[in-house]
């Protein structure tokens, strides 16, 4: 996390008021001071006549007349100002030094400096381009990470905008009415490499196109607002990649590389041009309070993708996608296994999905580095492919281990359990066919759904076993179809049920009212973890 510090240069004027009934933060200000007037406010007289004036405009905003006037000099350099208007309110002004060069800061929340897009001259009419404008105030803010980061504001209106970095310390609050609109442009993408786990695109060989938003080696990291919007325009990107147009892959809207400390809360975001939110080799994410809108013939926009990250929490998110709701991946066969970043400690939890041709919760297929210990609970589906999806293959190596679900509500599924393992689907000829997929103890608790065609399509491989299954109190209430099919199909699995209806596969040991399949009494760390919005 970022520290603070005392910072090498200008001066800088914050304001908290304090009335007899109440205290809260109020407005802030900036007396800007060259380094070399600093030495003259080492005496009460000079600090006064160079306050003067800020003093008097901060009187007349108050309608009041200012009393009392007190003056500390503090050890560490900064001065406190203490002074008492009438109508009995307290003010304090508490200054200390700055590194701001040019552009006027306030001080708002934990962060050191926030501004505006439009400080550098943004323009949010629906047309300009503002990459300059974004890639400005982020490198300008980057300055303040050791002494608690920046806040880059961006306000009402429709603001264009190519891909732009994100920097350490670092927080992007959008307006309620603000919407980020991503470059018609496909020039406005810049390639970058692939994915080391991945080694190459995912769409096409080769590189892939520049997230929206990106970021890489952070730590820190806070995108948020009063549900503001951003909104990738991917109509033209689905329709060149489905006529075979693009020779790269497509960017996402949000991704966050190699970083740790995250938060993505209080947004929308609609119509990414492929996966919305990717965090990638990260750790200690949370995605909280998010919507996720997409056409839901759109392709490959799945909405949260955790991918070779730990400790990531997903809650009270709305999604409907063209794709996977959440898809759990951690790489994708040999490239993969040799990089060796498994998805761990995740927690999904009140998550609404609608994705007529995908799943709630996928597990793979890229999943070479291993995926485990993954808690679900509270989950509502409607009109969606299946709940939980596991896909691998021969080749995928890796594991899928420890994944626990419970209490989910799903209404009009093709599918309620869902697993394969033969799903293909391989980045190139040098994948290893003696890497064979594990997969074992997964749990299923307290599922109620209706209208559905089939319960369980679980389809192991004879080479790759799926063990170690349980399911228990599952009621599923069947479509009625015209032409009646088996409930169940299932392959190359092993375990129990308890308490399931209708009767699962005989693969499936039923143990009549045996009990509950378990489910983590304990909490992950990043349950409890509360991230200062900043804001």
């Amino acid at each position: 996390m970022c520290l603070s510090s005392s910072p090498p240069h200008w001066l800088s004027l914050s304001l908290l008021l304090e009335s007899e009934f109440e205290s809260k933060p109020s407005r802030h200000y900036l007396l800007k001071l060259q380094e070399k007037e600093l030495l003259i406010l080492q005496s009460f007289t000079d600090l006064f006549d160079s306050l003067s004036a800020s003093l008097s405009n901060l009187s007349d905003s108050l309608n009041s007349s200012l009393v009392d006037l007190k003056v500390v000099l503090t050890s560490e350099g900064g001065v406190v100002v203490a002074c008492r208007p009438i109508k009995s309110i307290w003010i304090l002004l508490v200054l200390g030094l700055s590194s701001i060069r040019g552009i006027q800061c306030t001080f708002a929340g934990c962060r050191a400096c926030n501004v505006s897009v439009t400080d550098f001259g943004g323009v949010g009419d629906g047309v300009t381009l503002n990459t300059k404008a974004f890639q400005s105030a982020v490198a300008h803010l980057s300055q303040f990470a050791s002494d608690g980061g920046g806040l880059l504001y961006v306000p009402a209106g429709r603001w264009v905008t190519g891909s732009f970095n994100l920097t350490s310390c670092f927080t992007l609050f959008l307006h309620k009415d603000a919407v980020i609109l991503g470059s018609p442009d496909i020039n406005d993408w810049p390639l970058i490499d692939p994915l080391p786990s991945y080694g190459r695109g995912r769409d096409a060989p080769g590189g892939r196109y520049s997230p929206l938003i990106f970021g890489s080696n952070l730590t820190d990291v806070i995108i948020t607002g009063d549900n503001g919007t951003i909104d990738g325009q991917g109509a033209p990107w689905w329709q060149k990649y489905r006529a075979g147009e693009l020779n790269y892959t497509r960017g996402y809207l949000i991704e966050l590389m190699f970083s740790d400390h995250i938060l993505i809360s209080n947004i929308t975001l609609m119509n990414s041009p492929s996966w919305n939110i990717h965090p990638v080799y990260s750790s200690n994410v949370i995605v909280s309070g998010v919507t996720i809108l997409a056409p839901i013939d759109s392709a490959n926009t799945d909405g949260i993708n955790p991918d070779s990250s730990s400790n990531v929490l997903i809650e009270d998110c709305y999604i409907v996608s063209g794709d996977d709701c959440v898809a759990i991946k951690s790489g994708w066969d040999e490239y993969g296994i040799a990089f060796g970043m498994p998805s761990q400690h995740i927690v999904i939890r009140r998550l609404t999905c609608i994705s007529p041709t995908s799943a709630t919760i996928a597990l793979g297929s890229e999943m070479s580095g291993g995926i485990q210990d993954v808690r679900a609970e509270d989950i509502v589906a409607i009109n969606t492919e299946s709940a939980v999806r596991i896909k691998t293959a021969i080749g995928r190596g890796g594991y899928v281990r420890d994944i626990f679900v419970r209490r989910m509500t799903l209404k009009t599924m093709k599918y309620v359990f869902w697993m394969t393992g033969a799903y293909g689907d391989h980045p190139d000829d040098k994948y290893d066919p003696n890497a064979i997929p594990v997969i074992e103890r997964i749990s299923y608790g307290d599922i109620v759904a209706e209208n559905v065609t089939l319960a369980g399509q679980m389809q192991g491989n004879p080479n790759v076993s799926f063990t170690g299954l349980c399911l228990s109190d599952v009621r599923i209430g069947m479509a009625k179809l015209q032409k009646p099919k088996p409930a169940w199909n299932c392959t190359d699995i092993e375990g129990t049920v308890s308490s399931v209806s209708p009767p699962a596969c005989p693969l499936l040991r039923d143990e009549g009212d045996g009990g509950a399949c378990p489910f983590p009494e304990d909490r992950l760390p990043i349950e409890d973890v509360v991230i200062d919005q900043c804001i």
